[in-house]
């Protein structure tokens, strides 16, 4: 019997969860909601609905789980304790320093509703974060080091475009080579993210 799975958001995430799902055979894809008009968005997968949110507010919608794919800014803070009291809910919030609120405010209505939220497991937190697990495991007198980029920051920018005027905006995340260099050394220096990248904004 497969895992059924709804898919809150169709933009990036969303798109990669349904190609996800597609590849999977113990799970089936069984709608997308948005907020946007239903009819006004055409998925990848064809006979699969296309639903508004307002029928997940029901709580009565056939899925095992909803995965909630929206921004962390200020999506995912009110999106997934909602819904984490109607269903099995995952999200991949990324905002680091807000994590233990988060954690807080889902486990609380979960655990209230006898579900299940699983959160922070998208790339950073989530991937990345089981790379230095297994990467400390073998070098216990290792230090971790996390650099992003050459890339898009999806969520930088979407913090970018959320400013009043903005119309449009990219953030690209390089990592800073002096700093890269001192870890290749073998220095273990110190650290702080801004010394570490710089953040090249584009409006």
């Amino acid at each position: 019997m497969s895992i059924k799975i709804g898919i809150l958001g169709y933009g990036n995430l969303g798109r990669g969860v349904e190609a996800a799902v597609k590849v999977n055979d113990d799970v089936e894809l069984v709608a997308v909601y948005t907020r946007r008009a239903p009819e006004s968005l055409t998925i990848n997968t064809p006979g699969v609905p296309v639903r508004s949110i307002a029928d997940l507010e029901k709580g009565t919608e056939p899925i095992d789980v909803l995965v909630i794919c929206g921004g962390s800014a200020t999506d995912l803070p009110e999106m997934t304790p909602k819904f984490a009291a109607l269903y099995n809910v995952i999200d991949s919030f990324d905002t680091h320093a807000r994590i233990p609120e988060h954690f807080a405010n889902v486990d609380a209505a979960a655990k209230k509703a006898g579900k299940i939220g699983v959160i922070s497991a998208g790339w950073d937190p989530g991937m990345f974060s089981l790379n230095r697990v297994y990467a400390d495991a073998i070098l216990p007198c290792g230090k971790a080091y996390t650099f992003w980029g050459k890339g898009v920051s999806q969520g930088h920018s979407d913090a970018v475009r959320r400013i009043e005027g903005v119309k449009d905006a990219r953030q690209y995340t390089i990592p800073v080579e002096q700093a890269l260099d001192a870890v290749r050394s073998g220095a273990n220096p110190e650290l702080t993210t801004r010394q570490k990248h710089t953040r090249e904004c584009f409006v």
